[in-house]
């Protein structure tokens, strides 16, 4: 099925491009979500026209990725601090949602979590990096430096009272 994307597509396109997909990927993906729209004639034409509306807002938008990537690079590093045991694994994981909040906080944006990955869960004290996709052109990388903000000892200790009762 031929359709005009009316959003960027992660892996199919960019808006404003006519692109064939699988019929049931349009149907049941693409045209619920307002992300695409079937290509007949009439919706050619109407593309024709705006197309250079079009490219002025994605090159709008790729200045504000490249701005807000400038800022984010001018961070060098983002550090957190969680709770932790006596071995450096945290209780809980610092997720994508917690990383775009502390973004956010910091640079005084609304930069969306889906748009954070990271290699690897971030369940103990170390370095990771993130990478921001911000579009499909604009990335950038960010390390992550996780710290202790209180070490929490084990609960579990043997005494010697108890080793004598197992003898």
């Amino acid at each position: 099925m031929q359709v005009i994307l009316r959003k960027d597509v992660q892996n199919v396109g960019e808006a404003g491009d006519v692109v064939n997909v699988k019929d049931g990927y349009a149907r049941n993906f693409l045209l619920p979500q307002n992300f695409a729209e079937v290509a007949t004639e009439v919706t050619l034409k109407n593309r024709e026209q705006n197309l250079v509306r079009i490219k002025e807002k994605k090159e709008k938008r790729h200045q504000e990725a490249l701005e807000l990537a400038k800022k984010i690079e001018a961070l060098e590093k983002l550090e957190l601090s969680a709770r932790a045991g006596e071995t450096g694994k945290l209780f809980g994981t610092i997720t994508t949602k917690k990383l775009a909040e502390e973004l956010n906080a910091k640079l005084g944006t609304s930069i969306d979590r889906k748009v954070i990955s990271l290699d690897a869960a971030i369940n103990k004290i170390g370095e990771f990096k993130m990478l921001i996709k911000l579009t499909s052109k604009v990335k950038t990388e960010l390390p992550v430096i996780v710290t202790a903000s209180e070490v929490i000892k084990s609960e579990i200790e043997e005494t010697p009272e108890s080793e004598e009762s197992a003898e």
